[in-house]
């Protein structure tokens, strides 16, 4: 019987969604059973196997849906391999990633418990069009130009080696 993974995510304006779904159908491919669903729809992780968690980072925060789901699932979190990947950078350049990655490493430190068996980083997207408040009152935002940062090759491969991460530590 095939393990049973969990991807959940937290979005605001569904960019995190679709890698969401582009990590589940990898994992779909590696013969895991998935389930893909929002965070706030999540009751339970206890017919799963192993959780995949996305989230966006907000001006050095976590999205405000993914404190809540950590506290309410810390025992079934603990007790299975979790991996997370974060959309924050809107352009491909280091430095962003660099500051991404600390701004992570930061609000992780609020989760001592949490142990991802894996996380990454990835690009994230930008649409003036659909800021909502509190971002579309600074103006410097709504005259920022639409990117798309994310890098699709680097995700799936992400995706699929998280197949042989999650094996080893469900076998036990």
């Amino acid at each position: 019987m095939p393990a049973t993974v969990l991807v959940t995510w937290a979005t605001r304006y569904g960019s995190t969604e679709e890698v969401a779904h582009a990590v589940a159908d990898e994992l779909l491919n590696q013969r895991f059973t998935v389930n893909a669903q929002p965070m706030t729809g999540v009751k339970t992780l206890e017919r799963y196997d192993a959780v995949v968690l996305g989230f966006a980072l907000y001006m050095g925060h976590i999205h405000k849906d993914v404190r809540p789901f950590l506290l309410s699932h810390r025992d079934e979190l603990t007790r299975r391999p979790v991996a997370l990947f974060t959309l924050g950078p809107m352009h491909a350049e280091e430095k962003e990633f660099v500051e991404a990655r600390r701004e992570l490493t930061k609000e992780l430190a609020k989760f001592p418990w949490l142990s991802p068996v894996a996380q990454q980083v990835f690009g994230g997207k930008f649409d003036p069009e659909k800021l909502g408040l509190p971002f579309s009152l600074f103006p410097i935002l709504r005259k920022m130009p639409a990117s798309d940062a994310r890098d699709w090759p680097s995700i799936h491969t992400w995706a699929t080696n998280l197949a042989g991460i999650f094996q080893p530590t469900m076998a036990h």
